[in-house]
């Protein structure tokens, strides 16, 4: 937050995006804090180059510093850290903070999922009529859609981790990208989400797996169940 509204000092990473110098101190002192207290965990972050040893721990930490960069830059509120612990491919602890909102998402296995302590819940929303779904335009586009595109009201925020967490709290029926998704920016997400009650899967409609060799999923639909069947269904993969 000192960094915040602060014209911070950022510049692109080639292929990625824009990176700024408090995504490299939120890492820094995550990564020295998490690997002081737990030395034998694996360490997968995008401010850090990736190792093939992490592929052997059997527990790893998995960060984005800041997703929602952009929104970051630009003085926006909705960028957040975004952190998991991984254990033989699922994520078994979850921590989405928004710090300019003051909102912090939690959730591990079997025991529901938190905002700021309280229980959230995803929404009931049973099919795609007067649903919402947090989605960018070109994912809407008629060619991914065989079985016709959805009618449904679409909206958007920058953070991924965001969205996952606003479908856990049933702000939103549900989330969804196309594109391939990086770790880092799902783990911690997909769990709360999964947590809240919502049916959280890649694109094709198969379970989401962490700490791969290339350390990206096929997309991510995150919904309400009966919504997710739905939109999987439209998709060709129902």
């Amino acid at each position: 937050m000192r960094y915040w509204r602060q014209s911070p000092k950022s510049w692109e990473k080639p292929g990625q995006g824009p990176v700024t110098e408090a995504d490299l101190a939120v890492n820094a002192l995550l990564r020295d804090l998490l690997l002081a207290a737990r030395p034998a965990y694996g360490w997968l972050s995008e401010e850090d180059a990736d190792t093939p040893e992490r592929l052997e721990a059997a527990r790893l930490f998995v960060l984005d510093p800041i997703d929602g960069t952009r929104a970051f830059i630009a003085g926006e509120d909705t960028f957040a850290v975004s952190l998991a612990v991984v254990e033989q491919g699922v994520p078994v602890a979850g921590v989405v903070h928004l710090p300019a909102l003051e909102r912090t998402y939690t959730a591990v296995p079997g025991q529901g999922a938190n905002k700021n302590g309280m229980p959230i819940r995803a929404s009931a929303q049973a099919g795609i009529a007067g649903a919402t779904l947090l989605t960018t335009g070109p994912n809407m586009a008629a060619e991914h859609w065989p079985g016709g595109v959805p009618d449904l009201k679409r909206s958007f925020r920058p953070s991924l981790a965001y969205r996952l967490c606003l479908v856990a709290e049933g702000r939103h029926d549900g989330m969804l990208t196309l594109r391939d998704a990086w770790e880092w920016d799902i783990a911690a997400g997909a769990l709360i989400a999964a947590e809240a009650g919502a049916t959280v899967t890649d694109r094709l409609g198969q379970p989401l797996r962490f700490n791969i060799a290339h350390p990206q999923a096929a997309g991510v639909i995150a919904a309400a169940p009966g919504l997710h069947a739905a939109l999987l269904s439209r998709l060709g993969h129902g």
